[in-house]
């Protein structure tokens, strides 16, 4: 259960168990990206940070780890969303369901840090917290994948906000009882392959008969965690932050592209996947040139968001429950907050 008692962030490692290590750079161009950062924080409100041109410029030059979460906050605007005394509060609420499954799965993803296994520790104690809030998500373990990964950076604490605030900007469907968003999504970024790649598309969807959600739901349910390793993941997430679900398609492009000589060659759906899902690190480009063909994909980010708006409303219209009066009764999520 949550403790009072704040936690400090941990060291991030990446996918080998290595710790990460910025890029190398003098001390001084760190110093001054961190400068760049803590000036903007106050000229640029949280609320107006994925309009400012600024702001993605700097996000394009990169965020020093030191200042990232305070930047992750900024651009959820989660600073916004926090209770005081809430988080505590619900940490004392009766353990959710899933709680045996958070906490194993907490060792799991993250077997190179201890501090995260603990039924007390800070990944279970948010995740306990979120799911007595938010009831009616179903629990998988890219929940734990996230929130971990926030928790490396965050104050226990601000990492429960920023995830609150990321479900519901962006992940929240993708844990729901209705899976008509992962459907969208896969079949958005199949279509979206098929015009960057049609030899390949044919190969995963025709000739090999995967389901387009059976490689877009690991990536974009997790972000990419045990995709990438973190060195290039907390980067992704900078930019994910701020451009939304269609960033995830790009990289998902990039991503596929990387393993495509191994695709080709794929005898089955699960050599297929595991390539896809868990690339091998020799594939990889660097950091650099990753970000920068994903921002080369021949991809109209427009078009994705208004896809998914238009689709969006279009699920929204048929999750509506008609009772017999014939009044229309819009399904949502319940929110359960403590009393203050």
């Amino acid at each position: 259960m949550h403790s009072s008692a704040p936690r400090s962030p941990m060291v991030p490692v990446d996918v080998s168990g290595s710790p990460v290590t910025e890029p190398a750079e003098s001390i001084d161009a760190h110093r001054q990206r961190e400068l760049k950062w803590m000036a903007l924080f106050p000229s640029v409100p949280p609320s107006q940070a994925r309009k400012n041109k600024k702001v993605k410029k700097l996000l394009q030059e990169g965020v020093p780890s030191s200042v990232r979460y305070l930047v992750w906050c900024h651009l959820m605007d989660s600073k916004a969303r926090a209770l005081p005394g809430v988080y505590a509060k619900l940490g004392k609420r009766p353990r959710v369901p899933a709680f045996s499954e958070i906490e194993k799965d907490a060792a799991k993803c993250f077997p190179d840090q201890p501090q995260l296994h603990s039924a007390q520790g800070p990944l279970v104690s948010l995740l306990q917290a979120y799911l007595s809030m938010v009831p009616d998500i179903q629990y998988s373990p890219g929940l734990a994948s996230v929130s971990g990964h926030l928790l490396l950076l965050a104050p226990e604490e601000d990492a429960f906000w920023i995830f609150a605030s990321m479900m519901d900007a962006h992940l929240r469907p993708y844990f729901s009882t209705n899976t008509n968003q992962v459907e969208v999504d896969a079949s958005l970024f199949s279509k979206a392959l098929e015009v960057n790649d049609p030899v390949l598309a044919k190969k995963l969807y025709v000739q090999l008969s995967i389901t387009p959600a059976s490689i877009t739901w690991p990536w974009f349910s997790a972000l990419f965690v045990g995709t990438l390793p973190t060195e290039y993941l907390h980067r992704v997430w900078d930019i994910f932050l701020y451009d939304g679900m269609s960033y995830l398609f790009r990289i998902g492009l990039v991503v596929t592209n990387c393993v495509r000589h191994l695709i080709l060659r794929a005898k089955s759906e699960e050599a297929a996947l595991e390539y896809l899902i868990h690339p091998p690190l020799a594939c990889l480009p660097s950091a650099t040139e990753l970000f920068s063909l994903a921002s080369n994909v021949k991809l109209k980010d427009d078009d994705i968001r208004k896809q998914r708006v238009k689709l969006e409303q279009q699920l929204k219209r048929t999750t509506q429950v008609r009772p017999p009066n014939g009044i229309s009764i819009m399904q949502t999520t319940s929110i359960s907050l403590p009393k203050t």
